[in-house]
């Protein structure tokens, strides 16, 4: 999780900084004088990101003084170690773990007056305008200049590429008919995308620090999970107007963050993951829909979420559990814990069925295995050794095999080719040796699929799911995920929902 986390963090623009400045007063100086003009007066975010103690929670402050020193590789944050002194950088990296002088705060009003209409959707065409699959393109975030590439699934062509704001996070959702797309940055930026005319329609921001979005089984809604402020935001989906900003405070009255939100579609509601409170939210979305939250009281705080195939019982990560825990969402009780070593990351784990039984595997982001559990059961079937702790698994109902990487692990260049029926590891594949491999998505219809290598000087690389053999490889600046259109919509078995 560390590099995903540490990307959004710094960009911070310097000129000559003068002499040695030791003094928190003297660094804020510092700051106003050669940061706020991108990151804002009040360290809010504005063409780069908030610098907030919210933000920079999870980072050592060492790291935060390597990448001011040195640097981070993939962004336009450079090296700053000839320019301040060491005590400038050490109080600049204190300064920005203080809390602001004016408190961070995102209202109503904030999020109306960042809206902004790009493009009348009533004046363009409803018909796609590019002669490809329109539930064959995948959306293509390229983390290392931030950008979005439109890619047709057909001929692996690049259609359109735009900017887009900066660290993009939590994937790319769609609406129900695949035209359009919506994106969320790591600062609460919010992109709606036309796929039909290659067209941005319009922007919002919706937080200062946002985990992610979900948008409604009938395209109506768009829901926004917020750290910062800690809320959710209700979107109109045909232009982000704001329609309600709802408080994530538990029923003891403790405030929260908002981990994340996810779309049930066979509920016709949204679930809304909490990080300070033992509390599920679920929040109907039929109708005409008043957004109160069914509170679904849980024996821990939970998070990073999956879901059963029939979208019935949640999947969570649970300390308490030592692994996971299963809650009925129907009766809002804990049906079991499934004790896990590590930390699995359930959010990534995928789902297929093994002689004839739905099975569920989970990557785990602490140790080098897979852990494999019966739906039916909730028991451990079997654990994979591999190279090392991984982020991402894939696959798809044609492909014979589950994609896993080995992200955090020294072995980060391999891939794992898991046979679903054995449950052994049939491939280890190395797309580009030396630099990470992460994140498989396939085409629609499976036969194909697109991998990542996640590097300055990556690419994505094209395999026929079925043989293996590498069909085209397309330089990209680390491309760090993509999001094929009919498979997300259709909420198919292996991939991310």
């Amino acid at each position: 999780m560390r590099r995903m986390l540490l990307a959004p963090l710094l960009w911070i623009g310097a000129a000559h900084a003068g002499a040695t400045v030791p003094s928190s007063d003297a660094a804020a100086d510092l700051y106003q004088q050669h940061c706020q003009r991108c990151h804002g007066a009040n360290r809010f975010g504005g063409t780069g990101p908030a610098l907030l103690p919210e933000s920079l929670s999870r980072i050592k402050p060492d790291e935060i003084r390597s990448v001011i020193q040195n640097g981070r590789p993939a962004s336009q944050m450079t090296g700053y170690a000839n320019v301040f002194s060491p005590a400038q950088i050490d109080a600049l990296v204190d300064y920005l773990q203080q809390p602001p002088a004016t408190p961070p705060t995102w209202n109503n009003d904030d999020i109306r007056g960042s809206h902004s209409i790009l493009a009348d959707i009533s004046k363009l065409p409803d018909t796609p305008q590019h002669g490809a699959d329109p539930l064959n393109l995948f959306v293509v975030v390229e983390a290392g200049d931030h950008h979005i590439d439109i890619l047709d699934g057909d001929r692996f062509d690049v259609l359109a590429r735009f900017a887009s704001h900066f660290a993009v996070h939590g994937g790319p959702k769609f609406s129900p008919d695949g035209r359009f797309v919506y994106v969320a940055s790591r600062d609460g930026w919010v992109s709606l995308y036309d796929l039909h005319n290659l067209k941005l329609i319009a922007e919002v921001r919706a937080g200062l620090n946002t985990r992610n979005l979900a948008v409604s089984k009938d395209g109506r809604w768009v829901l926004v999970g917020n750290y910062l402020p800690g809320n959710l935001v209700v979107l109109d989906a045909r232009d982000l107007s704001l329609v309600k900003t709802i408080p994530a405070i538990g029923q003891d009255g403790t405030a929260s963050r908002v981990s994340a939100v996810y779309t049930a579609p066979p509920r016709d509601s949204f679930i809304v993951a909490l990080k300070d409170v033992k509390e599920v939210w679920e929040l109907s979305s039929a109708g005409t829909p008043d957004f109160e939250p069914r509170r679904i009281q849980a024996e821990d705080v939970l998070d990073d979420f999956s879901f059963s195939p029939d979208y019935k019982q949640l999947l969570a990560t649970s300390r308490k559990a030592k692994g996971g825990q299963v809650i009925d969402l129907d009766s809002g009780k804990v049906v079991t814990d499934i004790p896990l070593p590590g930390m699995p990351h359930l959010g990534s784990g995928t789902y297929w069925k093994r002689n004839g039984e739905w099975v569920f595997a989970t990557p785990n982001i602490s140790k080098g295995l897979i852990s494999v559990i019966d739906f039916k059961t909730w028991k451990l079937i079997k654990e994979i050794p591999t190279l090392g702790p991984g982020f991402f698994m894939r696959s798809h109902v044609n492909s014979r095999y589950a994609w896993t990487d080995v992200f955090f692990g020294p072995d980060n260049d391999a891939i794992h080719l898991i046979d679903k029926q054995t449950l052994e590891i049939a491939h280890t594949l190395r797309p580009m040796p030396g630099k990470t491999a992460a994140h498989v998505e396939f085409t629609r219809d499976g036969r194909y699929l697109l991998l990542s290598v996640w590097a300055t000087d990556g690419a994505l690389i094209v395999y026929d799911s079925n043989t293996l053999k590498e069909i085209k490889r397309l330089p990209m600046n680390k491309p760090s995920g993509k999001y094929n259109v009919g498979n997300k919509i259709e909420f198919v078995e292996g991939t991310s929902h």
